[in-house]
């Protein structure tokens, strides 16, 4: 089973490159915890203030480590305020 979280964001457009460095850094940290398939980012090619992140983990108690590593809790206080609305997030459980 993989449990997966898949997260929107937009960026206000001067906090595109500060959000952007964020989302890379969380991804070389976020892949390491412990039953974390992957952790990708992508950025949208025809609007670059769009990204979106995939979470995959080996089930849904898998999240405990995430948010459970240090660094999650300086995660959105930082990227927050840089948004242009609220992350999009939707969470499933695969078979």
């Amino acid at each position: 089973m993989v449990y997966t979280i898949v997260v929107h964001l937009q960026a206000l457009p001067e906090a595109v490159d500060k959000i952007k460095e964020k989302l890379i850094e969380a991804a070389s940290i976020y892949r390491q915890d412990k039953e974390t398939i992957d952790w990708i980012v992508m950025q949208d090619p025809k609007d670059d203030t769009k990204f979106c992140i995939v979470e995959r983990y080996e089930q849904e108690s898998s999240q405990q480590y995430h948010l459970g590593n240090p660094y999650w809790k300086t995660f959105d206080p930082y990227v927050v305020p840089l948004l242009a609305k609220p992350m999009d997030l939707t969470r499933w459980e695969e078979m």
